[in-house]
């Protein structure tokens, strides 16, 4: 069962990773900006493409209202490597197969798909202020309009 997660008003748990270039990516690096972390379940599956792609289109106007994006799934450098290169995606995807950062927010837990029971990461989305703490959290993500749900917070 997925741990609680985070919620608005806390501090955002810390954590250190690396992207699907091998940079040393840490929450530090963010301070003093808005951050969008979003968690989506698989590279390249149906809905985390249309997610990723949508925040791609967006990106622009996500950063002109003041926002840095980082993704995070459990997949490893290679997959956000391929993941990346194929759909022009122009944000930094954490690697996180030893679950560290998926469990630290309450994103990992048991899910269902046909009547199959599995872990896996939720679909879920923290907006976090410069100073480290959560603003918002979007646990029903529209995967096509995804940009405009963050937009619409401000």
């Amino acid at each position: 069962m997925a741990t609680e997660t985070i919620a608005a008003g806390q501090a955002a748990p810390d954590f250190s990773s690396k992207d699907q270039h091998g940079k040393d990516v840490k929450l530090a690096d963010f301070k003093g900006k808005n951050l969008v972390l979003y968690f989506y379940p698989k590279d390249d599956t149906p809905g985390c493409t249309k997610e990723a792609c949508n925040l791609r289109d967006n990106y622009s106007g996500l950063q002109s209202a003041g926002y840095a994006v980082l993704g995070v799934s459990t997949d490893d450098e290679e997959s956000h490597q391929k993941f990346t290169a194929k759909h022009s995606l122009p944000f930094p995807l954490l690697v996180d197969t030893d679950k560290s950062i998926v469990e630290a927010y309450g994103v990992w837990g048991e899910k269902s798909l046909f009547g199959k029971k599995f872990m896996g990461t939720s679909r879920v989305t923290y907006v976090i202020d410069g100073q480290g703490i959560v603003r918002h959290v979007i646990k029903k993500v529209k995967t096509d309009d995804h940009a405009a749900q963050i937009l619409a917070l401000k």
